[in-house]
């Protein structure tokens, strides 16, 4: 049991990197679009939609870098009233805050699958010149949006059992508080 629990945190933190991967390789898909948009004016050539291309970048590194920030302490998180109650009033606020997450984004990812769905059903497209297929950056936030509901569920459980989260301390950001 104890070696099928190690597989599973391999897997669940491997997908958490990977998204954190994905999110930074859309990050540099921004800059290499505002690049060849810059040399398309330029030359005086046209590169229909490069903006709607960059803003679905954006959305998608986005909701790929959720889960990873999530893991390495850098959302936002109320520490300082957790940090002022009680070690046991912490631990029942800290399920109640990873349920309450958990469920939210179960549901937000529920509905962005049927958004999608029916984007693809109906062939919808952008408004755009480039006419993308809605469904395509729909998808990312669908995925994004999985992974940081698996992350927060893989936190509630952990809290539950072990009494603590899993979320490492960012401690290098924090140094820097102004």
């Amino acid at each position: 049991m104890t070696g099928l629990l190690r597989g599973l945190r391999r897997v669940l933190d491997f997908i958490y990197l990977a998204a954190g991967v994905l999110a930074a390789l859309c990050l540099i898909a921004i800059l290499l679009l505002i690049v060849a948009q810059m040399v398309a004016r330029w030359t005086g050539e046209i590169f229909p939609g490069a903006a709607n291309y960059a803003g679905y970048a954006m959305a998608a590194a986005s909701f790929f870098a959720f889960a990873n920030a999530l893991n390495r302490g850098a959302h936002i998180r109320v520490s300082l009233v957790l940090n002022a109650v009680p070690t046991r009033f912490r631990r029942f606020l800290e399920i109640w805050c990873f349920g309450i997450a958990a469920a939210v984004m179960w549901y937000f990812t529920y509905y962005a699958y049927w958004f999608t769905y029916w984007s693809w059903k109906f062939k919808e497209v952008s408004q755009a010149q480039d006419a993308t297929p809605m469904w395509i950056p729909q998808s990312v936030m669908v995925i994004g949006g999985a992974i940081l509901a698996l992350s927060l569920t893989d936190h509630l459980i952990h809290v539950l059992f072990r009494g603590d989260h899993r979320i490492k301390r960012n401690l290098v950001d924090q140094s820097f508080a102004e």
